[in-house]
């Protein structure tokens, strides 16, 4: 629980909804050392208490979230990780559009567009120098993917001149929806970073434009509407910058299909037949002739004191090596305006589960005798969901040498199921770590499955690509998916379930029903492949070809 100086400091910059001073939080649960079913439930439940408000970051509720992490570290026997402190500072500033006082139309040919914020639209500036933010008749271009590839020979910009317009971009990447994707092009079915909407606004930034729009549709994006909208209201986090983030795009957003459909129309353009178009070598941008955008944008931007929590077990011969476990403690808060009457997104499954299960281990490792030879670390992330920002702080301000980090894993909502004959690597194919963890799943008489829906991007969706961009070789877990009850049916109907009814919903909520025999199963391999990296020389690299191999050898060639 924080101290009454860290309420006091944390207050002015609250920004949802929070409990009275003095509120109470969860007791921390009486656990054992092994990794347990009943020991991982308590966690989750505690973590994804209502009283922590859906963990905000900044906020009241959210930091004494942090710092319950924090002192439960302590408790099982974890050392501070960073210089005496088990918090590294992320400094980081909060931007909230004041929807009521904003307005972002598109007049066409046909007459003006005003879609409805936040069921049709939603948008927001990631610059905060001033309050209001103004976009004046900026003329619509439809880019494609708004994609700039050297290495796939694709440009969306060629011979176009965006500066001062307005782009509307497709999501994901070219050739991704096709039947049969051809794997040479881009990655075939799997999704490249060109495919993420933070790439987008990035190239819509360096392009000079003005505003970016992202058209959304449900199978490409891999999540509905209601995600777009309940991620996108209130608040948006960003890290701070020296130029209070003036080389951003000053206006982002999302519109539905639907109201996309009704601008191509109004513009004389075909959505389907340009969509085609935009995913064949040879696409050039089209101006939607006739169609602007203007936008008054008026937000409040409030700085923010949050943390990435790190704890350490040290080791014994080797203490400045370092294997990560690691996995974000934010969720999304409080948000007033979304129907129901439960307004608080308690991230149970997301990411409940996976900083209960970063703690199981490391209450094992910290119980281990003799301790590793090998440091074992345990970080969890702040701000995951505005833009993986905590751990992006962390990786272009590491608290060790990133060539003194063996390599590690993340834990992002994995879900409560049963034992499985497998367990999914998202992302697989990539590094050395794979190979170990297929040696610790033999003895489980489990096999590594491949990312079944790479098409969604999930590799780059998740805080380990924050450490993967860096060099670091990170994997990226995911559950099982071919359950020993029901198979892969059952494993996909699972996933289906929470994508659809409760991933980014405030129904993500503990449940003492929960089968966590899959996790207990999953968290047993995690720990067997962490001490096997903490009690070796091992030092595992990404494999050959692969995106961040030559990062990796260039920081180790400097060690």
């Amino acid at each position: 629980m924080p101290s009454n100086i860290l309420r006091a400091a944390l207050v002015g910059a609250a920004i949802f909804a929070l409990p009275a001073i003095g509120a109470t939080y969860p007791a921390h649960p009486q656990t054992t050392p092994g990794i347990a079913a009943a020991d991982l439930s308590a966690r989750d439940k505690a973590i994804s208490d209502d009283a922590f408000q859906g963990r905000g970051p900044g906020t009241v509720a959210g930091e004494a979230a942090a710092q319950w992490i924090a002192d439960e570290m302590k408790r099982i026997g974890l050392k501070p990780g960073n210089h005496g402190s088990y918090f590294e500072p992320v400094p980081a500033v909060n931007i909230t559009l004041n929807a009521a006082s904003s307005s972002l139309v598109f007049d066409t040919p046909q007459g003006r567009i005003d879609p409805k914020f936040p069921d049709e639209d939603v948008y927001w500036t990631p610059q905060y120098a001033k309050p209001d933010v103004n976009v004046a008749g900026a003329p619509l271009v439809f880019v494609g993917y708004g994609v700039v590839a050297p290495e796939y020979n694709w440009n969306d910009y060629a011979g176009v001149d965006v500066k001062g317009k307005t782009v509307v971009i497709l999501i994901n990447d070219p050739g991704n929806e096709d039947a049969n994707p051809d794997p040479k092009f881009f990655k075939g079915r799997a999704m490249t970073y060109y495919g993420r909407w933070t790439y987008k606004y990035e190239e819509a930034a360096r392009q000079g434009a003005a505003a970016a729009i992202i058209v959304h549709e449900t199978a490409p994006a891999a999540y509905g509407w209601q995600v777009v909208r309940n991620s996108n209201t209130g608040a948006k986090s960003w890290l701070t910058a020296g130029d209070k983030n003036a080389h951003m795009v000053p206006v982002q957003g999302w519109i539905t299909l639907d109201t996309a459909r009704d601008l191509f129309r109004r513009a004389g353009l075909d959505y389907d037949q340009l969509k085609a178009a935009a995913n064949k070598p040879g696409f050039h941008a089209v101006p939607m002739t006739g169609e602007t955008l203007t936008a008054h944008l008026n937000s409040t931007a409030a700085f923010i004191n949050t943390r990435n929590v790190v704890g350490v077990v040290k080791g014994r011969l080797h203490p400045d090596q370092y294997v990560l476990f690691t996995a974000h403690w934010d969720y999304l808060g409080v948000k007033p305006d979304v129907a129901g009457p439960d307004k608080i997104y308690n991230g149970a499954v997301d990411n409940g589960m996976g900083i209960s299960s970063i703690l199981e281990i490391a209450e094992q490792f910290a119980h281990d005798k003799p301790a590793p030879q090998r440091s074992v670390a345990f970080i969890a992330w702040t701000m995951e969901e505005q833009g993986l920002l905590g751990s992006q702080y962390f990786a272009q301000h590491p608290i060790w040498p990133l060539n003194h980090i063996v390599a590690g894993v993340n834990l992002d909502a994995n879900l409560p199921e049963g034992r499985a004959h497998d367990m999914i690597v998202v992302g697989s194919g990539a590094s050395q770590l794979e190979d170990m963890l297929a040696d610790v799943l033999k003895t489980q008489n489990r096999v590594i499955t491949s990312d079944p829906e790479p098409e969604k991007g999930y590799f780059y969706r998740s805080d380990h690509i924050s450490l993967a961009k860096v060099g670091v070789p990170m994997l990226d877990p995911g559950g099982g998916y071919d359950l020993l009850d029901g198979g892969v049916a059952a494993g996909k109907a699972l996933r289906d379930d929470y994508r659809i009814h409760h991933y980014h919903q405030p129904s993500d909520e503990w449940n003492a029903n929960w089968d966590l025999s899959g996790p207990v199963s999953d968290l047993d391999a995690l720990y067997t492949l962490g001490d096997e990296l903490a009690n070796s020389d091992k030092w595992p690299n990404w494999y050959e070809g692969n995106e961040f191999r030559a990062i990796r050898d260039k920081s180790m060639g400097a060690k």
